[in-house]
């Protein structure tokens, strides 16, 4: 099956440090680094941790904290956050862990000793910094009061682990630290979304955070060696094991992560499973330990190193010691992994991430592309490759398998759009006089309605709406079967989303904002922008009489030169990006691009057999939803001298009769209200 996401980088030179040795990224977040709260939401290999190391000292140096305390999911990762020599490359300080206060290391085993050593570190006055997991972190808050962190900086790594469901203990740690406590929060994340419908906080704690995004694009596009991303989805029927065969390339450096032993596309026996995968790959013939196996491949003297960190073996910290100190490409091949190896493992010279099984969780799977992402000499190519069960139309369960794969689709499109150049929006009311503004910049227009800091707070995170729209599996599944129109997403579910981002801002206000936000998914979805001088010799232009144009400004008359003017395709005619309309585009799907590839890769059967699926489920139209059907509704009764009907086989049909039966119902609750029924 063809890649359904496949990105090409132009390798800019973006990635120089500056006079401080910071990169882009963590230049960008060292610029935030006065607020209270900072959340940093930057792709795997991006420079996370030195960002984190950047501003925590600039606390403890300049602003008054006496402490930090980094806490990570899990110990491997740790070692993100070991002694760095900053000085050398700029920066006025470096970053330097006391060894018995480095609770991630080999020796930190006892669940009870790391808690009392945080405890300890408290009170010790002279220490400054600390490093452990989340598990330490939740299980020394229990014995502390919140006002023992007044003075320090709490940094929390994979930030999506938190969560505002009352049961989730990382999250509700963050709210009393956030509100019974002077403590500053540096919250940090790959992915700034967890795959199910709980938000990582509660809108009033998000509020308080200054956020600052650095996309997968900014990322890679300045990378020197890694040139493109592929990401496709391959199905099996029966057992994995008899397809991996055919997506594994035992000479392409590989992370396999198998399925959990309680998933259904488990066999019930990793052990099994592993050996199984071996013997794909060749014939073992030693063992540099229990862990690391040295493999022939079939038909060649080739001999490649396979990791196992599936066996729950006491070697287990000595794997982890030798992969954490890979320095050359030859010291690893294939590493083959459950739960492990997922979030905040570098292995640089990794190039295919091949995952068994559905993942349901969007951030599990950005972390795991993101582990096959990272710039290496030699590596021009990064592929995720998603072995998954293919879907049969007689299955008992095939509604749980068609709903799996409408998640494992959606993460695609989610990643189509955040692989995708970026195109700004800003309102005029931020513009200074004179101000030039870039080519990819959008102007709002609020000059005689100005929009609220909230609004505009919302505008430069417009990623999060995003997010939760694709995370919707009833919504993608009808965008998918077309059993939904552009315009109910422009006019209810991305309003609704917006709603509850924002609950604060005026109508107005959610209009425009669900304006640019469909803008921006149609103009990914088309497959990006366009320079002006790179259009085709027998393009046509779409010119409308006046309009606001991209890169002017505002000190005057428009000039007359305009060499940075980007437009997109949309139909047959290239639309300058700044003259784009909602008129325009409302009846664009802006999956389009995405949904042509969807088409071309999945059989008439499996596409069916969502359709089929879909259309079963109980009807959960709303009445927002109905309501903005209605035009359509009676363009068709003209048409046809009849309502639709919801039975149609026509899929149009049915959804605009789906949308009638749905305001019937709504009319006969208010007359039975109307007559005290």
């Amino acid at each position: 099956m063809p890649n359904l996401v496949n990105v090409h980088f132009n390798s800019t030179t973006g990635s120089k440090n500056n006079d401080l040795g910071m990169r882009p990224m963590q230049a960008k977040v060292y610029e935030e680094r006065n607020h209270q709260y900072i959340l940093i939401k930057a792709p795997p290999a991006s420079g996370k941790s030195r960002a984190l190391m950047f501003v925590a000292l600039d606390k403890l140096i300049n602003q008054g904290l006496k402490k930090v305390i980094v806490a990570v999911p899990e110990t491997a990762i740790g070692s993100s956050f070991k002694d760095t020599d900053l000085t050398t490359y700029g920066f006025y300080s470096d970053w330097t862990v006391e060894d018995k206060y480095n609770l991630c290391g080999i020796e930190f085993n006892d669940s009870v000793g790391t808690i009392n050593t945080l405890i300890s570190f408290l009170d010790d006055p002279k220490s400054q910094i600390l490093v452990c997991t989340h598990a330490t972190l939740r299980g020394a808050y229990k014995k502390i009061t919140t006002n023992q962190l007044d003075s320090c900086v709490l940094a929390v790594d994979e930030f999506h682990h938190a969560s505002a469901s009352g049961d989730n203990q990382l999250g509700n740690l963050i709210d009393g630290v956030m509100n019974h406590s002077s403590a500053h929060v540096i919250a940090m994340t790959g992915s700034y979304f967890r795959g199910d419908t709980v938000p990582i906080l509660l809108s009033q704690d998000e509020a308080k955070f200054q956020q600052v995004t650095y996309s997968y694009y900014e990322q890679l596009n300045s990378y020197q060696y890694l040139k493109s991303l592929g990401i496709g989805y391959h199905f099996y029927t029966g057992n994995y094991l008899t397809a991996i065969g055919e997506v594994l390339n035992p000479n392409k450096k590989t992370i396999i992560h198998i399925p959990n032993v309680n998933s259904r596309e488990s066999t019930g026996d990793k052990y099994l499973e592993v050996e199984y995968i071996i013997s794909k790959l060749g014939e073992e013939i030693s063992r540099e330990n229990s862990d690391i196996i040295n493999v022939r491949l079939h038909n060649s003297d080739k001999v490649i190193k396979v990791a196992n960190l599936v066996e729950d073996s006491k070697t287990r910290p000595e794997v982890l010691g030798y992969l954490r100190n890979i320095k050359h490409r030859d010291d690893m091949d294939i590493i083959i992994a459950l739960g492990m190896a997922k979030e905040g493992f570098d292995w640089e010279y990794c190039e295919h991430a091949l995952t068994i099984g559905y993942r349901s969780s969007m951030t599990e799977v950005i972390q795991i592309i993101g582990r096959a992402t990272r710039d290496s000499e030699g590596k021009t190519h990064a592929q995720f490759t998603n072995l998954i069960a293919q879907p049969d139309a007689e299955d008992e369960e095939v509604q749980y398998s068609v709903n799996n794969m409408i998640k494992a689709i959606t993460v695609s499109l989610l990643m189509e759009q955040v692989l995708a150049p970026a195109v700004n929006f800003k309102a005029r009311s931020d513009l200074k006089p004179g101000e030039e503004v870039s080519g990819n910049t959008i102007i709002i227009d609020d000059v005689d309605s100005p929009l609220s800091p909230e609004a505009k707070k919302v505008l430069a995170n417009q990623d999060n709406i995003q997010a939760k729209l694709l995370q919707d599996v009833k919504t993608m599944g009808r965008l998918m079967t077309n059993q939904t129109l552009p315009e109910v997403l422009l006019n209810v579910d991305l309003p609704k989303l917006i709603r509850e981002e924002s609950p604060n801002l005026s109508e107005n206000e959610v209009e425009t904002l669900a304006e640019v936000i469909f803008k921006q998914l149609v103009i990914q979805g088309n497959g990006g922008v366009v320079n002006e001088e790179d259009l085709p010799e027998d393009a046509e232009p779409y010119i409308p009489g006046l309009s606001v144009t991209v890169g002017e400004t505002t000190g005057g008359e428009k000039g007359d030169a305009e060499p940075d003017k980007k437009f997109i395709l949309l139909g047959n005619k290239f639309i300058n990006i700044a003259d784009l309309h909602v008129d325009l585009i409302k009846e664009i799907n802006p999956f389009q691009n995405a949904f042509e590839i969807l088409s071309k890769s999945v059989d008439e059967k499996m596409l069916k057999t969502l359709q089929d699926v879909v259309k079963g489920m109980k009807s959960t139209m709303r009445v927002e939803e109905a309501m903005a059907l209605v035009e359509r509704i009676a363009e068709f009764k003209a048409e046809h001298d009849r309502l639709p009907s919801i039975s149609s086989v026509d899929d149009y049909e049915s959804h605009l009769g789906e949308a009638v039966e749905c305001l019937r119902k709504e009319r006969q609750r208010q007359m039975s209200e109307e007559n005290g029924v």
